[in-house]
């Protein structure tokens, strides 16, 4: 048993999205979520940027005693992931692994992605899926206004539907079997994206398959939370002049949330 909370950390309320789907399944946990939203969005910075900032981030959920760290960043996951597993001796996960796992035991081959630009330029998704799925058929697609626009809680009206044609309607549905919401933020529009490409393209939702991975890796090493009540969690912002407070209440069906403001 190892009672200490699980870190997770990204650029703004997208990551929430992967908070919902970690507490949903592994919901004795403590959690620790930071929202970088100074440095937000992660999405058009370089690639040296978003590697010094997931360090910091890395290290400040060290110092407040996690035992594992998810970054529940499309971008900081595609971009520096790998440096950080080996800048830290701690166990840290991303999001594009736990999906690309699901991909091959599903054996999905014809596959859609949204993301960020940074993402998207890096290539992280592209390699990773033809490194382990045969004869994978990738479409692309940058979305960089999804982002800013799930900060705003722009995700239902008619502006959200309006962009979220734009940029999938160069996506054919028919070429395609499942579309990977790459960027954390980008569930919140998931609606939208259903109705617009049509059932029977398969959406998913990066973060049911991080928290499935976290649950198994938790589970086969003993590290669970020998607590059996409601779990705590505390989260941190780096800037609080947002609308993060609405959006997360919302998200996460608790109007009791509380915000404070991380100096670093």
């Amino acid at each position: 048993m190892d009672n200490r909370p699980i870190g997770v950390f990204d650029s703004g309320v997208g990551g929430l999205t992967v908070l919902k789907e970690l507490k949903k399944t592994l919901p004795h946990e403590d959690y620790i979520y930071i929202g970088d939203t100074a440095s937000f969005p992660y999405g058009s910075k370089s690639k040296d940027t978003i590697i010094e900032l997931s360090r910091k981030r890395i290290e400040n959920l060290i110092d407040m005693d996690a035992k594992m760290i998810v970054i529940a960043c499309g971008t900081a996951t595609s971009q520096a992931l790998e440096e950080m597993q080996k800048m830290f001796n701690m166990p840290i996960i991303g999001i594009i692994d736990p999906t690309v796992k699901y991909l091959k035991e599903h054996d999905i081959k014809n596959i859609g992605i949204i993301a960020t630009v940074g993402t998207i330029r890096s290539k992280g998704w592209e390699k990773y899926i033809n490194k382990n799925i045969d004869n994978a058929n990738i479409i692309n697609k940058a979305c960089p206004l999804l982002a800013p626009m799930a900060e705003e809680g722009w995700t239902e009206n008619e502006i959200a539907k309006l962009t979220i044609h734009e940029y999938l309607k160069e996506i054919d549905n028919k070429s395609i079997d499942a579309l990977i919401l790459g960027c954390t933020h980008y569930p919140l529009f998931k609606g939208l994206i259903e109705k617009e490409l049509g059932e029977n393209i398969e959406i998913i939702n990066t973060g049911e398959m991080v928290a499935k991975e976290l649950k198994k890796y938790i589970t086969e090493r003993k590290i669970e939370n020998s607590k059996t009540n409601e779990s705590n969690l505390n989260i941190y912002l780096t800037d609080i002049e947002c609308n993060f407070l609405n959006v997360a209440k919302k998200l996460l069906e608790n109007e009791d949330i509380e915000i404070k403001k991380f100096n670093n």
